[in-house]
């Protein structure tokens, strides 16, 4: 989220698949890359099959091989995106003492990164919301990956209780939703901020 082209890592293959070669994941990184920035510059139509292939010097066939269709492409490039928050969020962890804040802080730091490329974030979120069974795997990654920011935010160090992955789950539901809200003009970003520490506060509920 911080750049357009950021230092895309390979993502594990499916379950049941083989693990890719170093070869086969440096192609998979060119692909990401060409697809981050296209949206970056141009939002979701800007995404084009043939244009991603010809940016990452890869055929179009084998384009299609690693990704079916824009919309599996661009939820893997939301998952990688996310994957780079969480190490950034791992590295510079919330400072409050009390879950609640810690929570609210990671996405609202979440959010200024989208919000600095709102192109990219109209494409990932519009991929998202396009996204049908056939995609089902990849938008699971995604909110696992949501789910395990905002536990890591949490900073506790035994697993979290059922209370906790209610929780989890409705603020990441309210994440999701605030971006839509946010990228239709429906919400403002103090109203995203608003509903982002108002569903984080269900973590202090008993």
């Amino acid at each position: 989220m911080p750049s357009p082209t950021p230092s895309v890592s390979s993502a594990p293959p499916a379950q049941g698949e083989p693990p890719l070669s170093a070869r086969q994941a440096e192609r998979r990184r060119r692909i990401l890359r060409a697809a981050t920035a296209l949206a970056a510059r141009g939002g979701y139509e800007a995404v084009q099959m043939r244009e991603v292939a010809e940016s990452a010097q890869v055929a179009l066939g084998t384009l299609y091989r690693y990704f079916p269709s824009k919309v599996h492409l661009l939820v893997a490039v939301m998952l990688e995106q996310l994957q780079e928050l969480q190490e950034h969020i791992r590295r510079h962890p919330p400072t409050d003492l009390e879950p609640a804040p810690r929570v609210a802080d990671a996405l609202t730091r979440a959010f200024h990164a989208l919000q600095r490329e709102p192109l990219l974030a109209e494409a990932m979120v519009r991929a998202m919301c396009f996204a049908d069974r056939s995609v089902g795997t990849e938008v699971d990654l995604v909110s696992a990956a949501t789910g395990q920011l905002i536990l890591d935010a949490i900073g506790q160090s035994g697993p979290p209780s059922e209370g906790q992955r209610a929780a989890v789950r409705v603020i990441e539901h309210t994440w999701h939703s605030a971006l839509v809200a946010w990228l239709s003009g429906r919400a403002s970003i103090a109203e995203v901020r608003a509903d982002l520490h108002t569903a984080a506060r269900l973590l202090a509920l008993p």
